[in-house]
């Protein structure tokens, strides 16, 4: 009962409550664009998701779960319609790419990938794949040298 309410207390102030919020929610973002390529987070992506998360924050469980937290809330707000749509989030990601290139060091590629393997339509493996082009261009435009 206390972690529920303690999560849900996390996730509700994370701006305020959360070192280096606007990382976690960057690396968020990008999780979600991925995840959201097809419409649900099916399974396989939940799973992947989850190992993608503890292998980023691997020191830190509560971190991890409050990034797998945040994208689900992404994610629901893009299927909702409530504030969010895939393209707005799209243009969140480029814009705070360009306001801190350091976030570039965030999108990997290799962890990126592994979501990919969950994808089994042919439309949604090529659109996905256009998103982690997008990423990849981003990296190489602002990347830091």
């Amino acid at each position: 009962m206390f972690k529920f309410l303690k999560r849900n207390i996390m996730k509700m102030f994370r701006e305020l409550l959360v070192y280096h919020h606007s990382s976690l929610e960057y690396r968020a973002k990008i999780l979600t664009l991925m995840v959201s390529a097809n419409g649900e987070i099916c399974e396989c992506e939940k799973q992947k998701l989850k190992e993608i998360a503890h292998s980023i924050y691997s020191d830190d469980h509560e971190r991890a779960e409050l990034l797998i937290d945040t994208v689900n809330e992404y994610h629901t707000k893009i299927v909702t319609n409530n504030g969010l749509d895939f393209e707005h989030l799209i243009m969140l990601v480029e814009n705070e790419t360009k306001e801190v290139p350091r976030f570039t060091s965030k999108i990997d590629m290799g962890l990126l990938m592994q979501l990919h393997e969950c994808m089994d339509s042919e439309e949604d493996i090529l659109f996905q794949q256009r998103i982690i082009e997008f990423l990849q261009g981003l990296k190489d435009e602002y990347g830091m040298v």
